[in-house]
């Protein structure tokens, strides 16, 4: 009976490990006990009971343990287990082919050559046996075989390599009765199959293998040369250094459309250990591991004072054991020590001191054509540097290296056992002579993979190290209980995973110090869990794709960001974790499918198994390590120990069972967990895509946006809305597809309004396609938040001809259809656009009908629908021309109005929208500390939000208030950044207000010219798109800069500001007209006309209700104080 078979058909795999090293076979099986159980390491009372259970049950005779039939019928039922259903795999496949068979055919009768065959098959399937490879097909002079399948390991490739140099000798070695000579040839390719699928009828039943792996593997057969074996790339890829290879360059193989590269085995490599092999073309960078190298650092100092040390250093596969070894030999490279590494192997677990025979072997440096003498001679030499008995030592170790010995020692007179006995005793004495030198660092590595006389001698070292300078590193897996903890001298170190910040500090490093895009390492740290195997690999991945594109210091995506497949490298070892459970893969595929994380009660409804075996499959998951659980079942949670375990689990399934998964997840949710629907649309909308049922997919994904943009998770909403669109086209072209993606668009334009800027380009084309879709459809309703975004667009742009025509088309449909919400929203945006028109009084008209029109209870949600709250909108652009027609106070008022309403609101880019306006107008004020205030409130929400266009404008603000306390430096810095991010949205709106801080700063910084041409610029743009509600202002400082010049034109100056009063007497701007009449008063008063000055500024100031404490009145009045002084033709009391 095979046990390991066995075991794994209770899914109990994971204790294959303790069961060889205990020497537990069929017959010592019968009489297994509990305390037996716990003694080998089985702790877990529900793995006892079910291994007595089954123990029990072979004693019964219900099944044979001795049987070889029943044996085999126990393995292949495992294996049915495993195969009951076709899964995707990553399999390395192995063709096998008997050179010259068909000339051998011709001329042996058919029985003698019936029997060639037989002798060849069974001497490859034996090498293939010896690796656990799987037999799939005989086929005349071939041999199918497959490695990964029914059950994967995880160095599949390399096994299938032995196997191929193993089954090259066995066949070679046969001795023909006939006199015949047996050679073959042997191709091995791995890569990704569907496996397991029956086809045919009776006894043509077969599994099937489906991909070009098989072909491939056929393929590169052909290439070899007798007794050799040729592989793949990818396989290649797998085995690293550990055999060496010679390239065969690029192949051109039958049914494969590019030339592919092969390589022949030539046999062992020369690394010294797997590690080395495997990862030694470039170390992985150490991070996050200080700690740790400190621990064995001060260990060594005691072991180098005399007191032997040994540290247990444990951690899961690839968490960084051989990694941290190596770190720390580096750090001794040249202290005087002598390093011994002994390296365990999975394939040598019977091998006696097999990584005793390796150190021997490397350290005396035999080479392979070294004849016995030669090798006794070298033994010596390296025996000598450690005992003054080299004879007696060598004649024990030579037996042990299997060294023809001729008689040069006196014959061994002594029982094995003793022989065993005194070979350890000396091996240690060897250890401890060596020590007596220099410190010694021994080295054990993999001991999970050690012989069981190999563990006999860590024993005796461990208790003999006490007092001698020898550090003892021994390595292993979690699933090996080592045995000395009860020493005072041993230390356990356990290695944990990387935190999230040491994990992307290795992917920078990884990457050469070039940063990857967000969206990628986010990927990448959450999947990788801290693991550095799985951080190297997942990002060297990442790298030698075509994902990203090499921008110089940065690395930029390509194009959308795909889900990340599992690397090649790591899936065999993956996979063997979860074949180490098969009765408990089905539940693994099942949790996979609902998710990293998922609930007892949803994998219950989900999965067909009765409740009894999903407990079951569950309890194995979680004493396994690859599940961890919270909570008591049935109201338990789960959740995978790996997020590329889950991925694993799930990469198994084939499409269509993945569909039938998504969908009864989706219909267990609907029907069991209404509050999951209301909460978390998303998941529905994700099984329902994976499912392949596209109508309540599209329906769940844009309720999960309306949602997201509910919380003002604008980017989440894009993604969501997006995913829905994607599957328009899978329904039918009629009116129910037009309104879903109708529906989905309108809400996309929002969204992207929000995250992208008014005047992105998206949002164009999304209000654009949702105006279609309105006049295919007939729908007058729905098209007043397409026409809200067509205005949206062209304003932000400054197109204003344009935008005024889309808001005011929205107007006249609400006002015909009598729609009072959107009349609210219609005489907010011809408010807007009038404003910026530099239409005053007729945009203070209708933004005030807008506030009369609006209802906080009927119209609370059109924020949500037109990106921003009408009211909070319609106040923020209101205050604005308050403040231009000459009301400072009550401008002021609205906008701590619509900020309040703002957050009483709690729509973030409502917010965004009144502290863009509220900064603008703090400036305008030139309330500087206020402005300061609420600009950074703008950028610390645009940051949050990832909003540019909010972002650029409170840039653009904190950079004048910066100016404004002296560091003109910094505030000419970021007003230029923020100008260039406001534009860079696409804006165009509020240039020239924003150009005109610009010109500002640099005339005060003494830069009058640039400040000149800024203006210019400004003006400019005003007369190209209308926007000229700042225009006076323009004018004003124009005038203000030309005065500033050395030998200034007054007369210029003076026409410039007499230009900026007449626009603003023509637009009702009393506050610009004010300003500009200041600047000219003063001008004259400083040529003595006071009398005009007066006649200019009185009649203005005297036409001011409110705002006397504010600058600009404070100013007027000090003017017209001086001049009414001079002129004496009226007093002080006239000018409040």
């Amino acid at each position: 009976m095979d046990v390991m078979a066995w075991l794994c058909s209770l899914g109990l795999g994971q204790y294959e490990q303790a069961f060889r090293e205990h020497d537990i076979d069929a017959e010592v099986l019968m009489d297994l006990t509990a305390e037996d159980l716990i003694g080998i390491g089985v702790v877990s009372i529900g793995h006892r009971r079910k291994l007595l259970a089954a123990i029990a049950a072979l004693r019964d005779g219900s099944i044979s343990a001795r049987t070889p039939a029943n044996a085999a019928s126990a393995a292949i039922s495992w294996k049915a287990s495993l195969a009951s259903e076709a899964e995707r795999r990553q399999l390395t496949v192995m063709f096998v082919d008997l050179v010259d068979s068909t000339a051998l055919a011709a001329r042996l009768d058919p029985e003698e050559m019936a029997e060639v065959l037989r002798t060849y098959q069974n001497a490859v399937a034996g090498a293939i046996g010896r690796f656990e490879g799987h037999v799939a097909k005989y086929m005349g002079d071939g041999v199918l075989a497959y490695f990964g399948y029914p059950r994967a390991h995880e160095d599949e490739a390399e096994r299938a390599v032995r196997a191929g140099l193993a089954a090259v000798a066995a066949v070679h070695s046969l001795a023909s009765a006939h006199g015949e000579t047996l050679a073959v040839r042997i191709g091995i390719a791995t890569g990704p199959v569907v496996v397991g699928e029956l086809i045919g009828e009776g006894a043509a039943r077969e599994e099937t293998v489906v991909g070009d792996t098989p072909n491939l593997a056929a393929r590169l057969q052909t290439l070899a040369e007798p007794d050799t074996v040729v592989i793949s790339t990818r396989t290649r890829e797998l085995i690293g250094g550990l055999f060496e290879l010679a390239e065969l360059g690029l192949q051109i193989l039958k049914g494969f459309p590019d030339p592919l590269r092969a390589w022949r085995v030539v046999g062992e490599g020369a690394a010294e250990s797997r590690f080395e092999a495997l990862h030694g073309a470039g170390l992985t960078p150490l991070v996050g591991r200080d700690h740790e190298i400190g621990l064995l650092l001060e260990h060594w100092e005691r072991a180098k004072e005399g007191e032997g040390q040994v540290i247990l250093l444990g951690g899961e596969p690839g968490i960084g054991k051989s990694r941290l070894v190596r770190a720390l030999r580096g750090r001794l490279e040249h202290e005087p020590h002598t390093p011994l590494s002994h390296y365990c192997s999975p394939h040598h677990q019977t091998s006696p001191l097999y990584p005793v025979i390796g150190l021997l072997e490397r350290a005396a440096g035999f080479a392979a054509d070294d004849p016995a003498a030669t090798r006794l001679d070298k033994l010596e030499a390296l025996l000598a540097l450690s005992t003054e008995h080299v004879i007696a030592v060598a004649s024990l170790l030579a037996a042990l290296l299997s060294l023809e010995t001729d008689a040069r020692y006196p014959l061994l007179d002594m029982s094995p056992h003793r022989q065993k006995e005194r070979t350890l005793e000396v091996l240690v004495d060897q250890v401890l002579g060596l020590a007596t030198r220099r410190p010694v660092l021994a080295l054990y590595e993999d001991v999970h993979w050690a012989d069981p006389t190999s563990l006999e001698l860590l024993d005796l070292l461990i208790d003999r190290v006490q007092r001698a300078p020898v550090l003892v590193l021994i390595t292993f897996r979690p699933e090996f209980v080592p045995r000395w903890t009860r020493y005072a001298h041993v230390t356990s170190l356990t290695l944990s995973r990387l935190s999230r910040r040491q994990g992307a500090a290795m992917v920078a490093r990884l990457s050469g110090g070039k940063a990857l895009p967000p969206a990628v390492l986010d990927q990448i740290v959450a999947k990788t869990d801290g693991v550095p195997l799985f951080v190297e690999e997942l990002t060297r991945t990442v790298l030698e794709t075509n994902l990203l594109r090499d921008e110089g210091d940065h690395y930029a995506l390509a194009g959308p960001l795909p889900p990340m497949a599992i690397p090649t490298t790591l899936q065999e070892s993956l996979l063997a974790r979860l074949d180490r459970l098969a009765p408990a893969r089905e539940v693994a595929q099942v949790a996979a499918a609902i998710g990293r994380e998922f609930s007892h009660e949803l994998l219950a409804r989900t999965t067909a198994l009765p409740e009894s075996d999903l407990q079951a499959g569950l309890d194995d998951l979680v004493g396994s390590g690859l599940v961890f659980r919270r909570g008591t079942p049935p109201q338990a949670t789960y959740s995978f120990k790996h997020a590329l375990v889950r991925d694993a689990a799930y990469a198994t399934l084939v499409r269509a069972k993945r569909q039938r998964l998504h969908a009864r997840i989706a219909a267990a949710l609907e029907q069991h967990f209404p509050e999951t629907v209301q909460t978390q649309p998303e998941l529905l909308a994700h099984h329902y895509t994976e499912a392949g049922l596209a109508e309540p997919a599209i329906d769940y994904w844009l309720k999960a946006g309306q949602a997201e943009i509910a919380r003002s998770a604008t980017a989440e909403a894009i993604t969501q809305l997006t995913k829905g669109l994607d599957l328009i086209p899978a329904l039918p072209d009629d009116a129910p597809r037009w309104r879903r993606e109708l529906e989905l668009q309108i809400a996309l334009g929002v969204a992207l309004m929000a995250a992208k800027g008014w005047a992105a380009p998206e949002v164009g084309r999304t209000n654009a396609r949702a105006r279609d879709l309105c006049e295919r459809l007939g729908e007058t309703s729905r098209l007043f938040p397409v026409l809200y975004g067509k205005w949206v667009f062209h304003v932000v742009r400054a197109e204003l001809e344009a935008g005024r025509t889309a808001g005011e088309d929205l107007l006249r449909r609400a006002q015909a259809q009598n729609d009072a919400a959107a009349e609210t929203i219609g005489n907010r945006i011809v408010g807007t656009a009038e404003l910026l028109r530099g239409e005053l009084t007729a945009a203070r008209a209708h933004l005030e009908r807008t506030l009369a029109l609006y209802d906080p209870t009927a119209h609370g949600s059109l924020a949500f629908l037109f990106a921003q709250d009408p009211s909070v909108a319609g106040l923020s652009v209101l205050s604005w021309a308050l403040f231009a027609l000459g009301y400072p106070e009550q401008a002021q008022a609205r906008s701590r109005e619509a900020l309040s309403g703002a957050k009483e609101l709690s729509h973030r880019n409502t917010l965004g929208y009144a502290l863009l306006y509220g900064c603008i107008l703090s400036q305008l004020c030139q309330n500087h500390d206020e402005a300061g205030d609420r600009a950074n409130a703008l950028i610390a929400l645009a940051a949050e939000q990832d909003s540019p266009h909010f972002l650029g404008a409170g840039i653009i603000i904190r950079g004048w208030t910066l100016a404004e306390a002296g560091d003109l430096r910094a505030g000419l810095a970021q007003i230029r950044d923020g100008l260039s991010m406001w534009q860079a949205t696409g804006a165009g709106f509020l240039v020239p207000y924003f150009r005109s801080l610009f010109a500002e700063v640099h005339g005060r910084s003494g830069a009058v010219n640039e400040g000149l041409d800024i203006i210019s610029e400004a003006l400019h743009r005003v007369e190209e798109t209308g926007e000229r509600w700042f225009e006076a202002e323009l004018h004003r400082m124009m005038g203000e800069l030309i005065l500033r010049l050395p030998n200034a034109d007054a007369s210029a100056a003076q026409a410039r500001l007499s230009h900026a009063a007449a626009i603003a007497r023509q637009q009702g701007a009393k506050l610009w007209e004010l300003r500009a009449a200041t600047r000219l008063a003063g001008l004259w008063r400083e040529q003595d006309r006071y009398a005009k000055a007066q006649d200019l500024l009185a009649p203005l100031y005297r036409q001011f209700t409110e705002g006397f404490a504010t600058p600009d009145l404070q100013a007027a009045r000090v003017v017209l104080r001086e001049i009414t002084a001079r002129s004496e033709t009226t007093t002080d009391s006239k000018y409040p």
